[in-house]
């Protein structure tokens, strides 16, 4: 459990970090800019959505062309960080000079920092409906998921150049995985909504992004690289280690990749990184057992408390013995007693649950590759549980949002949080890139 000292630290660093800046000396410079880029984005669409409120409460018989759209002007207005210089406003055809914005007036006279802050606290793990409600507070009304995302998109920017500065370390092993979610694209089909405009159908599609972690010797880890993709297949990992590779990545330095068993995968390893062994993931490894349980003979008498067992207390019992024994393979230290400890489940469940001993047996060579690598590694590097812990916290945003209004929307909130978990763990510049 951390000290009060240390999650200071870690909070200290995450807001460091969320400005993407590494010297200190412009660290002050870096925040305004980031800072003015977010809140000149919010009022931009909050000034929008105030006056097609305003437009909306105008009777039918007060319509006229002057009360149409007419473009934008732009103002200067001032900040905690400096002077937002082109600030567009939107106008009418008339009536602009007597016209009083509430959005301005609320920024001006209430604390500005609360906004500027509000919109890089979502990088700490704040929730959209959480950065909604402090945008409610300075602007009288709750700004749609889109437009936050908008704003979040407008206050950080530096994603593509993170993707593709280059590696000078290349880690001895890399681990792969993918997590998915959903994007809005168009399906072709149109409706009509209450003002007559016709719109197009949107609708969610699945969307994985394909993610790199390096592991260094010394127990160092980090996120190297990302990339949208449609599916795990060959072509998508071969477009991943390609890009990789145009960064620096050196083929002949990579020895081991951890996966869950992505059957495009390996393809890709024998083009891409031929020196490399793959290692299968115990934990999916174990977890994919569970299909073949057959639950034969089950043990009615708890064998701790020695009290009777239901059916389902039984069947629970049976498969925590399975998995436990399964996972004590994988934890031996070396692999000679590994496989020892292999051949002891195979006698011990041999007859009650041959099936589960069969598929465990199987390309067990490929879980014990791992075994190559210094003991101290063994847990990090036997599974892809590092990537799934991040992948958690992604899809607690991805459950939150819905579908994403975009695929640049899915990547930024990705990077925000790889910014944050590198910053919280104090990695810095673990990967040596430039």
């Amino acid at each position: 459990m951390p000290t009060i000292a240390q999650l200071k630290q870690q909070v200290d660093r995450i807001w460091l970090a969320s400005f993407q800046t590494d010297l200190p000396t412009t660290l002050a410079s870096h925040l305004r800019q980031h800072a003015l880029l977010g809140v000149k984005a919010a009022l931009e669409t909050a000034l929008v959505e105030e006056l097609q409120a305003h437009r909306q409460h105008v009777s039918a018989d007060q319509c006229s062309p002057h009360f149409q759209r007419s473009g934008t002007y732009t103002r200067r207005v001032l900040t905690t960080h400096g002077f937002i210089p082109d600030l567009h406003i939107p106008k009418l055809r008339a009536g602009n000079g007597k016209r009083r914005w509430d959005i301005l007036r609320r920024y001006q006279l209430s604390m500005p920092l609360l906004l500027d802050q509000a919109l890089y606290l979502y990088t700490l793990g704040l929730s959209v409906r959480d950065l909604q409600e402090a945008l409610y507070v300075l602007f009288g009304h709750v700004l749609s998921r889109e437009a936050v995302n908008r704003v979040t998109i407008a206050a950080q920017s530096p994603l593509e150049q993170w993707r593709t500065r280059p590696i000078t370390d290349t880690p001895p092993i890399l681990i792969v995985d993918g997590v998915w979610g959903q994007v809005l694209a168009p399906t072709g089909a149109t409706w009509t909504d209450q003002s007559g405009h016709e719109r197009r159908e949107m609708r969610g599609q699945d969307q994985v992004i394909l993610t790199v972690m390096g592991v260094w010797p010394d127990g160092r880890h980090q996120i190297i690289h990302y990339q949208p993709a449609r599916a795990e297949d060959t072509d998508a990992w071969s477009e991943l280690l390609a890009a990789l590779k145009r960064r620096g990545l050196c083929a002949a330095a990579v020895q081991m990749v951890v996966s869950d068993g992505s059957t495009g995968l390996p393809a890709a390893l024998t083009t891409h990184l031929p020196n490399a062994k793959q290692q299968r993931c115990v934990v999916h490894k174990i977890r994919g057992l569970e299909r073949a349980f057959c639950y034969r003979e089950l043990t009615t008498i708890d064998p701790i408390t020695g009290e009777s067992l239901t059916y389902e207390g039984a069947r629970r019992l049976r498969r925590t013995q399975l998995s436990t024994d399964a996972h004590a393979i994988f934890e031996a230290p070396s692999r000679a007693e590994a496989v020892e400890r292999l051949a002891q489940f195979q006698a011990n469940w041999g007859f009650l649950e041959s099936e589960v001993a069969r598929l465990l047996s199987k390309d067990i060579d490929a879980c014990l590759t791992f075994y190559q690598f210094d003991h101290t590694l063994h847990p990090l590097v036997r599974s892809t549980n590092l990537l799934e812990r991040f992948f958690r916290e992604f899809r607690t945003k991805s459950d939150e949002i819905g579908a994403f209004p975009n695929e640049l929307s899915s990547l930024v909130v990705f990077h925000l949080i790889v910014i944050r978990d590198d910053a919280k763990h104090d990695r810095g510049r673990t990967a040596k890139t430039r």
